[in-house]
């Protein structure tokens, strides 16, 4: 120990390697957790009927979004240790046939400011004009563009990429490849009619055009009579590319190699817009998409990646701001100075205009990454992530 107190620099190294030893083994641990700032968030959501199964390929997953949630406080808590945060997760499921906004005034009743919500558009607009305490919302399941335009609120936030976004993702692709005749195939669904209407809008804004569009109104099972209805559906129509919209998936995976023309199919089936991709590996994603196969035995889908994002939002307010005030939070995610990692090469950050978050969106096929958009080439005089989806000139939010 003389020897120590005689050579100061020995003597600062000694003393750290205590205090670390100590912090790690527990010896500080009463007085760092009362100096703790703990942060709960609540993530809400209903129990999903399981539809009939179109294919014993794709299992139904329950916990879809939940998962990704927990991962995202695993590693809230992990910079937590470090910078003073505890971040506790709180689960609300309403049963299939319970009263979503009564389970919803409950949450609310206990003080609960940040909500992760999985809910389906209906639902969610429901709960939106509820309470006057207005809770900051991180909706991590729609895609609905009326919710980022006439029904936009600003304490609800969109994590999943919007149709738009989607739309316009496919468009600067297909320009990309001068792949811009587009024979449209819309489903019977409510969410297809969505889809469609922001292929046009996409159509339009990228100089494609749409020479034909069908609804696919068979009401037999695809899988038995696809290989003699697509040809005969597709007949008579030059085009360059497919575009099917079937969000449910009723019958866009029968259309490839079944046209009568040689032609891609894109969309909702074929290749797909999307925010998360169990394919994409670049900018770290081999490492996220590893943990959490380990923690859930399966892939991650694009709500456990919203949900995931969601509670690293959270997080990374919380961290630059010291603060766990719903309002000082807001501020701060709906602020210039957020730059959330998300694993896909560039930072992202929320539109302060309609709540959605920025982010590059997939270009993915089934067992492939065939393209990240913004596409290079497209150009924004703010960010190039502001060419996907309604610009701020374009909003109706007030």
């Amino acid at each position: 120990m003389k020897s120590l107190c005689i050579n100061p620099h020995r003597f600062i190294l000694y003393a750290c390697i205590v205090v670390l030893f100590q912090y790690f083994s527990g010896g500080f641990n009463t007085a760092h957790a009362a100096n703790k700032l703990v942060v709960k968030i609540d993530y809400f959501t209903q129990e999903k009927k399981i539809p009939v199964a179109l294919s014993n390929l794709d299992p139904f997953v329950t916990d879809k979004g939940w998962q990704g949630a927990i991962l995202g406080i695993k590693d809230n808590n992990t910079t937590g240790a470090f910078t003073g945060q505890e971040y506790i997760l709180e689960k609300t499921i309403v049963p299939l046939d319970g009263d979503v906004l009564s389970a919803y005034k409950k949450v609310l009743e206990q003080g609960n400011t940040l909500v992760v919500v999985n809910l389906p558009a209906e639902q969610l607009i429901k709960i939106m004009g509820l309470s006057q305490q207005r809770p900051l919302l991180f909706d991590v399941a729609t895609r609905d563009d009326l919710l980022r335009q006439k029904l936009c609120q600003k304490n609800v936030l969109h994590l999943m990429p919007s149709r738009a976004m989607r739309a316009d993702a496919l468009a600067q692709y297909m320009l990309k490849k001068r792949w811009q005749q587009w024979f449209l195939v819309v489903g019977p669904e409510k969410q297809d009619q969505l889809f469609a209407a922001a292929v046009k809008r996409a159509a339009k804004r990228f100089g494609s055009k749409i020479v034909a569009e069908k609804v696919w109104d068979h009401t037999h099972d695809a899988r038995r009579t696809a290989q003699s209805e697509v040809p005969v559906f597709t007949q008579g129509v030059d085009y360059d590319v497919l575009v099917v919209a079937d969000e449910r998936g009723l019958f866009g995976e029968y259309l490839s190699y079944r046209t009568w023309l040689p032609r891609p199919v894109i969309g909702t089936q074929g290749l797909i817009p999307t925010s998360w991709h169990q394919t994409h590996e670049q900018w770290g994603a081999v490492q996220i998409q590893n943990r959490f196969k380990e923690q859930t035995g399966r892939w991650m889908e694009e709500e456990d990646y919203g949900a995931y994002l969601a509670v690293r939002a959270i997080g990374e307010a919380v961290t630059r701001s010291q603060s766990a005030d719903q309002k000082i939070i807001q501020e701060y995610l709906l602020s210039d100075q957020l730059a959330l990692q998300g694993y896909k090469g560039r930072t992202l950050s929320f539109r302060p205009w309609n709540g959605q978050l920025r982010q590059p969106v997939l270009l993915a096929a089934a067992r492939s990454m065939v393209a990240v958009a913004p596409i290079e080439g497209f150009l924004h005089p703010v960010t190039e992530l502001d060419t996907l989806g309604f610009d701020k000139p374009e909003t109706q939010c007030q």
